[in-house]
């Protein structure tokens, strides 16, 4: 009798360029090693030459950018749909690199380009075939959460995201990076609450419609929030990738998502990191403030606006 196939747990790293999925991946390896897991990062994207982690598998060796910019005269975004193509048609170079790492945990750095997942379908094939694979992935979408202090944008985001989730076809989690540079962009309309719970958008449509530049396009936006709202799918998990907590929410969700199932021996070097944890210098409780901060601010707000009633 065969014994069943080995199942394989990872994430796929996706995301618009900037929002930090390299960092992320380089933070959640080590995180990840120290609970005892075998992590293997594999690059998938092509235009990524500067590694700062231990990559496993690394798309380079098929194909990068470069040369098909150089060889097929293509612009960026032209030559990485060609490599993610090009992946594609060379199943069998991905698949001979992954089974040399049965049992481990994967991490996949994916390509930046935002139509390879909205619209364009071979990341979305790649996927596939790694499920077919035996692999239990989850993609978690990274969006920097500075675009939570302009409306129009947060707006835009949603919808990015709402067709990132309903076009790639896996579990999905997306998290609000760099939540520790996030005061840097300007003040928050709302607590940190009504971003990542999608709250109500209505709010959001009153500060466009004070924009004389969105005011013009009041019904789209009502459509748009319309949507998201029907839909009722976006969510976000707010994430410092310097903090061994947040890291840990993070990591939690995405194995709700995926089905890993962790061990005693990780849960007690989850608990002796986190008890270590005392007394060091984390960023968990500025984010914390952060969050609190906007909180107190419109609480002030509303009493002002009592007391002159």
């Amino acid at each position: 009798m065969s014994s069943p196939p080995c199942v394989m747990f990872g994430q796929v790293v996706i995301g618009p360029p900037g929002s930090g999925k390299t960092t992320y991946c380089l933070g959640m390896q080590e995180f990840l090693t120290k609970l005892g897991r075998k992590v293997v990062v594999v690059n998938l994207d092509p235009a990524n030459d500067g590694l700062p982690y231990q990559c496993s598998v690394d798309i380079a060796e098929l194909v990068t950018l470069d040369d098909v910019m150089d060889g097929l005269k293509l612009g960026p975004n032209g030559g990485l749909i060609y490599c993610m193509e090009y992946l594609e048609a060379n199943f069998d170079w991905l698949e001979k690199k992954l089974e040399q790492f049965k049992g481990c945990y994967f991490l996949f750095d994916c390509p930046g380009q935002v139509e390879l997942y909205t619209h364009q379908n071979s990341v979305k094939n790649i996927f596939a075939q790694l499920t077919k694979w035996n692999f239990r992935l989850t993609a978690v979408h990274l969006v920097d959460s500075h675009y939570c202090a302009d409306p129009a944008k947060f707006i835009s985001v949603l919808c990015t995201s709402l067709s990132t989730m309903l076009h790639v076809e896996l579990p999905h989690v997306n998290v609000l990076s760099k939540m520790d540079l996030m005061e840097q962009f300007g003040k928050l309309a709302f607590n940190l609450d009504y971003y990542t719970e999608v709250l109500d958008l209505s709010y959001l449509l009153e500060h466009l419609a004070s924009d004389p530049f969105f005011k013009k396009f009041k019904r789209l936006n009502e459509k748009l929030v319309e949507l998201i709202e029907d839909y009722s799918l976006v969510s976000f998990v707010p994430l410092n990738v310097q903090d061994k907590e947040s890291m840990v929410q993070v990591m939690k969700v995405v194995d709700k998502a995926n089905g890993y199932c962790f061990g005693d021996l990780e849960e007690r070097s989850m608990e002796a990191m986190m008890s270590a944890a005392v007394g060091a210098d984390f960023h968990f409780a500025s984010t914390l403030a952060v969050q609190d901060k906007y909180l107190e601010s419109n609480t002030k707000t509303v009493e002002e606006e009592v007391m002159d009633l």
